[in-house]
């Protein structure tokens, strides 16, 4: 979600690009990052040199407490693309289909070897930014109450049964089996010892 990622995914599709793969990188980030050098140095290589890389912008309108509208005057993530000549596309990040299908579209441009594209997804926080923020004293409660009526999953549940693509049944059997693997991994974890301190270190460096 930093800023350095965009960099690392434009670095992975250059890889991708010499390699001759059709693999295409995809970098994830918020709203925060887009006025970050980071933003423009990796959308401006990747544009300059035909990158395979998908440029995704969670844009929730908090940069940890900061508004977004408040951090800059153009708060259209999507039209920040025209200064490189690549499509920027604006999405309702809560809406799973449209991601989707806008992303697809996206993947399948950059596999043509037509380059990279910014996509901005329009979306909310609902939490604070870190477990030390209530995320309240920055925003209302109406404004939260608002956004969690646009629940992407609830969204796509509801659509999915209206549209005959699955049973409330359906649903429920996948909410069991998240259930146990979550209290599985719980139980697996607090029934064996703490590690020790001595491997702290183990897989972090290559040996």
């Amino acid at each position: 979600m930093v800023p350095p990622g965009i960099l690392i995914g434009a670095g992975a599709a250059l890889s991708a690009k010499v390699r001759g793969s059709d693999q295409v990188a995809v970098a994830f980030f918020g709203d925060g990052a887009v006025n970050n050098g980071a933003f423009h140095e990796g959308l401006n290589l990747a544009a300059t040199w035909n990158l395979p890389v998908h440029f995704v912008c969670e844009n929730n309108l908090y940069a940890t407490e900061m508004p977004f509208e408040q951090a800059t005057k153009n708060t259209s993530v999507a039209s920040r693309a025209a200064a490189y000549k690549i499509p920027g596309v604006t999405v309702d990040g809560n809406d799973v289909l449209e991601v989707y299908a806008k992303a697809g579209e996206a993947v399948e441009r950059a596999r043509r070897g037509e380059g990279p594209t910014l996509l901005e997804c329009l979306t909310y926080r609902w939490f604070g930014h870190h477990e030390g923020d209530p995320g309240t004293s920055y925003r209302t409660k109406e404004e939260v109450a608002a956004w969690k009526k646009k629940d992407p999953i609830q969204r796509l549940r509801e659509k999915a049964v209206a549209e005959s693509w699955a049973t409330a049944g359906d649903f429920n059997d996948i909410d069991n089996e998240v259930s146990r693997v979550i209290q599985d991994a719980a139980t697996f974890a607090v029934g064996n010892p703490q590690p020790a301190v001595s491997t702290a270190l183990d897989h972090v460096f290559s040996n």
